[in-house]
């Protein structure tokens, strides 16, 4: 995942979520927050990642329906999701471990 994807993915985790709240009862709803949670993990990641190389505000601020220069750091700076959803995992681990 790049910089410039985020965007996309929290629309996504967004859609899941609308899905999930609407689903005709909780075992539905569980399932979805299940099978979306993985992906959920990864763009928390990026959104950590991003912020530790100071690209968060950089990112959020595009407009992805303007042509944008796909040279900048934003597009070309990549994870892979695997990584990300770690970090994320480690990070909420930390908090977890801070909080007892």
């Amino acid at each position: 995942m790049s910089g410039a994807d985020l965007l996309y993915w929290r629309r996504k985790r967004d859609q899941w979520r609308s899905l999930a709240e609407r689903a005709p009862d909780n075992a539905t709803a569980d399932y979805l927050h299940a099978v979306f949670e993985p992906t959920s993990q990864a763009i928390d990641g990026l959104e950590r990642a991003l912020a530790g190389l100071g690209l968060l505000e950089e990112v959020l601020a595009l407009d992805l329906r303007r042509p944008q220069d796909y040279f900048q750091r934003v597009w070309s700076t990549a994870f892979r999701t695997t990584d990300l959803a770690a970090l994320a995992s480690s990070h909420d681990a930390t908090i977890a471990e801070a909080s007892t």
